[in-house]
Parts: C-alpha cells; structure tokens; sequence
C-alpha cells in the first residue's frame, strides 16, 4: 500500500484544484465546505462558500444569526436540512462547548448532522485526525481498485467500504490522503469514461487490469420514481399576496411559500387549491385562473405543480400546519427564503407584472390530473 499512498499524494500536490477552502485548515471553514459539499457540485458550492463565510466566519457568528437569515444564505442550493442542523450546532457549540469546533471525533460526531463523513472529513483534514472519509468519489475508487461486487447504494455495504478506505488511508497524512482519493474520483475516477491513462493508481487497480472498469461500482436497480400533482394558490388581498412558513422540522423546513397541497383522488387542481388554503390558513377564495403548470424534481420524487391566482373573499387567517404567515408586496419576496419552485412562481407573477398584466392570461385548468402513487 505504501506505494499506492505515495503515488495518490503526490498526484494530488501536481493536480489539485484550487478551491477557496483549500487555502485553511480552520476547521469551522473547513466544516461549512464539506456540509455545502454534500450533494451539491463544487462549482455551485464556490459563491456560496465565499459568500457565507464572509457574513458567518466563525461558529458564534453563525450561532448568533436568525434561522431565517441563514436559510436565506443558503436559497437555491437545495437540502435545507443542511442548513439548519449546521446553524443548530454552531449554537451548541457556542452555547455548550467554549465555541471552539471539538477536535475529539467522537464528540464532533455527536453534533446534529454531523455523521460519519463530515465527522471524518473535518477531523482529517482541519486537525490530522487518521479517519477515514468514504463518498461517493470515495466509493467508486474503492469498488474499481478492489473489485467490489457489493452494491455501493446498499447499506449493507457500508461496512465493507469503510474497511477498504480504512486500508489503503495514509495515516501520517489522512487530511490530505483523503482529499485525494475524493479528487481522483471527481477528476479522473470518474462515473463515465474514466481516465485511467491518467491515473496515478492505475498499476494498483483490479478493474483496470481485467478491463471492466464500467462494470465498477455495481449499484442496485433503481425503483421508478414517483410523481405527485400539487395545487397551490397565489392569495391576493389589497394589492398584497400571502405566504406561509413550513414547520422547521421534515422537507424545506423553515422556507416561506405560497399555500397549497396534493391534489386528492376525484379533485380537480382548483377544489384542491380552495381545501388546502382553507385547511392551512382558514380563508376562503375566489380561484380565477391558472397562472403555471410547473415540473421539479426533487431527490427521491417529482411534482407537478398548478399554480393558481386567487383572490380573498373572507376570513382571516388561522393556521394549520404552517408556523408564521406574511401578506407582502411582490417586490417584498427578496427578504424571505423560499424553495426553487417557489423561485417559479415569482418569476411568472414578475414577467406578467411587466407585461402590464394585472391578471393572468385566462388560461382554464379543467380537471388535470395525475395519479398519485402510494
């Protein structure tokens, strides 16, 4: 193995790229580009990486800041759990722990959302800890070099993995040994068309020697993913519109929206759009017409969105489900944080504003529906 670690570091020194949390060990800096990192492209983690390390530089900077300006920080880069279980242990560790990041792995590793990898990651790479990382970079290197026939997307697997990456890890040198098998799967390693003439672990590995390099890693069949229809209404009072905010806990948690929900089997989009906004706010309304019909895909299912503009006709609001409600001004969205689709329906409510259009081309919906899958 010794000449595997060797020829795996000194790859990484020659072809690194530079990435801004390249340039620290701070482990609070190291943390926020590994938490942003998960299941978000490096070149869409950059901006945000410099952006939110200048306004939250340190965990109590962090830990002093509203959710919702955090959340905000964050909009448009998706899983917002991250986001939220980042701002929760800045403030343990502000409140509970001197505000210093813990170098003790098993202590690190009990803050929330923090788990095997980012545990890993940062203890490595910030404090020379001899742990492990294991991605999914990480995991095709391993499945290619060892023949691994164990599906990477089981977590029976896991183990066997950790074991592997465990094995072959440069001890005297984990942070960096780590970031170069994670660079080598992005760069070289990688998913299609691996470049393995350019591949410093090349002699080492059993796929590249029987040529079945595609083969590797083996993953399970995937299951069809499902689909769900949501109808959701843009409520106008007084030249204002409504929002709500989702419950801090589950998806999207703490992101301000339009209100709505599925669409039941028998509904229409436009009797689903009228329940939902009188079972979430307890207002009644007018639906006129529809604004969008939109697509987007989150991780593991679709939606299918009609948006509808409505118009208030009585009550006021009480709300079931949602944690906080605003009625603003359309040039007002830019304060909160909304999800992507949301992100959507501004941009259609804007392009119509420019239009001169007060009201929406007069589109009839009819009774769209989509099956829903249990």
């Amino acid at each position: 193995m010794t000449d595997l670690r060797k020829a795996m570091l000194d790859w990484f020194a020659a072809n690194k790229r530079d990435l801004p949390w390249r340039r620290t060990r701070d482990p609070y800096l190291v943390w926020v580009s590994e938490v942003m990192l998960q299941q978000t492209q490096v070149a869409t983690v950059i901006p945000y990486f410099q952006r939110f390390a200048e306004k939250y530089p340190d965990v109590r900077s962090l830990s002093e800041a509203p959710l919702e300006d955090v959340l905000k920080s964050w909009e448009k880069m998706g899983y917002y759990a991250r986001a939220r279980n980042f701002h929760g242990a800045a403030r343990k560790i502000a409140g509970e722990m001197g505000g210093a990041v813990p170098r003790d792995y098993t202590v690190f590793r009990s803050l929330p959302g923090v788990g095997d990898y980012i545990a890993a990651a940062v203890t490595s790479i910030a404090f020379g800890e001899p742990r492990a990382v294991v991605d999914g970079n990480v995991k095709r290197v391993l499945a290619r070099l060892f023949l691994i026939d164990s599906p990477v997307d089981k977590a029976s697997s896991t183990r066997l993995f950790n074991e592997r990456a465990d094995q072959i890890l440069d001890r005297s040198n984990p942070g960096e040994f780590n970031q170069a098998v994670m660079e080598l799967g992005a760069l070289v390693c990688t998913p299609r068309n691996p470049s393995c003439a350019r591949c410093p672990v090349s002699g080492h590995c059993g796929a590249f020697a029987a040529s079945v390099q595609t083969s590797y890693p083996v993953r399970t069949k995937r299951r069809e993913t499902p689909r769900y229809h949501i109808a959701v209404g843009v409520v106008r009072k007084d030249g204002r519109i409504l929002i709500t905010r989702r419950k801090e806990s589950g998806l999207l948690g703490g992101l301000w929206e339009f209100p709505g929900g599925k669409v039941e089997p028998g509904e229409s989009s436009e009797q689903a759009c009228k329940r939902e906004i009188a079972e979430e706010v307890s207002l009644s309304v007018e639906v006129t017409d529809l604004i969008a019909r939109l697509d987007h895909a989150y991780t593991h299912f679709k939606v299918s969105v009609d948006v509808f503009d409505c118009e208030y006709t009585a009550g006021e609001v009480e709300l079931d489900g949602p944690t906080d409600s605003r009625w603003i001004l359309l040039e007002e969205a830019e304060k909160y944080a909304f999800p992507a689709v949301n992100h959507k329906i501004f941009d259609r409510l804007r392009d119509r504003r420019e239009r001169g259009s007060g009201n929406p081309r007069q589109i009839r919906p009819g009774k769209r529906r989509i099956p829903l899958k249990k």
